[in-house]
């Protein structure tokens, strides 16, 4: 199995389904057999640019390790998921499991 990091922009009016759709995507990703590393919950920010005229969105990161079905399974459910705006699958060589830069930041506040 490989590792991935996850990192989900969603619709800010689905913010209160942000539990709900972790809770999907972890149930996919250890039915698979595979293995939940890290999943942080980043909150709201600004965006860089406008996506569909919205200008601030919620983050949602995970680090996993599954098999090449499980990740087909996630991106296919992320691809017609309308809360999600973007994602972003990017593999990794080991598993993560330190706090990220962005909950340091977090804490140090």
């Amino acid at each position: 199995m490989r590792h991935y990091e996850i990192t989900l922009i969603v619709h800010p009016d689905q913010s209160s389904q942000v539990d709900t759709m972790m809770s999907k995507y972890k149930e996919i990703i250890t039915s698979g057999g595979g293995n939940v590393h890290r999943e942080e919950d980043w909150g709201r920010k600004h965006l860089a640019y406008p996506i569909k005229k919205i200008y601030k969105a919620h983050y949602l990161m995970m680090n996993i390790e599954c098999d090449q079905d499980t990740l087909d399974k996630l991106n296919y459910n992320f691809r017609f998921n309308d809360a999600i705006l973007r994602n972003l699958i990017i593999s990794e060589d080991s598993a993560i499991t330190e706090p990220s830069i962005m909950m340091a930041n977090k804490d140090k506040d």
